[in-house]
């Protein structure tokens, strides 16, 4: 299996395990500025990729959040990119995030993605993405995101992304639903491979809250020609359908 992370396009994802933006907004309402979070999943899927080759995974993230909007957090899940590949991802973010009106919500940031284990042949492929998030809260919650990393994978590739989420709770009944559209593009320095990628990640899920624990039950997929070409070399580009359980510790 080749090295996603470091070769081609991205790995990363959409409603399940999103460590930067969401984290603050949820701790602004707690009466702690600490919080954590607990999870399990059948696989850890970034933006329409698996992270785990189609495994499960285990996820566990803290932060602290100053009363000012600032924030930083941790969080930490196993990975699978393949054989000498790095066995766990550790993630690092510090970003500042603002309620604009009752309504809208502003979050700025940095994530630092690390990678352990890996041998000493695959090499180094840590990089920071910086991200903007707006947020609507009305009667259907809508994000609009946005990341560039200038070093994509330490290859000094340029990656953006940017994505459109949804969610609704359904009444009182603890359900929601969700959904995400985002698009992937890649530009390699000249003369070497791949020059360029580009693809769209989508997302459907139904999730049950009970008390701090949510499961959650999501469809992912890629699109377009990268995209098919990419699941020729990988299965982790193909669609799937994964369950998580998380639990928030206020």
């Amino acid at each position: 299996m080749m090295h996603n992370k470091r070769l081609v396009a991205v790995a990363c994802a959409a409603l399940l395990s999103v460590p930067f933006a969401v984290s603050a907004q949820e701790s602004e309402e707690s009466t702690s500025p600490f919080s954590a979070s607990f999870g399990v999943t059948t696989d850890y899927v970034f933006r329409g990729v698996s992270q785990t080759d189609n495994g499960p995974a285990f996820q566990a993230g803290a932060n602290y959040t100053a009363p000012f909007g600032l924030y930083v957090g941790v969080w930490g899940s196993n990975v699978d990119f393949g054989d000498g590949g790095p066995n766990f991802e550790v993630d690092y973010n510090i970003g500042w995030s603002k309620d604009l009106s009752d309504s809208w919500n502003l979050d700025l940031g940095v994530n630092r993605y690390t990678y352990v284990g890996s041998s000493s042949g695959y090499g180094n492929i840590d990089y920071n993405e910086y991200l903007a998030k707006v947020t609507w809260n009305g009667p259907v919650t809508v994000s609009g995101l946005l990341g560039y990393a200038n070093d994509y994978s330490n290859t000094g590739a340029k990656q953006t992304y940017s994505a459109l989420e949804a969610s609704y709770d359904i009444g009182d009944s603890g359900f929601s639903i969700g959904a995400s559209a985002g698009y992937t593009t890649i530009k390699e320095k000249a003369n070497e491979w791949p020059r360029r990628a580009d693809y769209y990640d989508g997302s459907i899920s139904v999730s049950k809250a009970f008390g701090p624990a949510t499961a959650t039950l999501g469809y992912y997929d890629t699109f377009g020609s990268d995209a098919s070409l990419l699941r020729r070399e990988s299965d982790t580009y193909k669609p799937g359908v994964v369950f998580t359980v998380s639990v928030d510790v206020p």
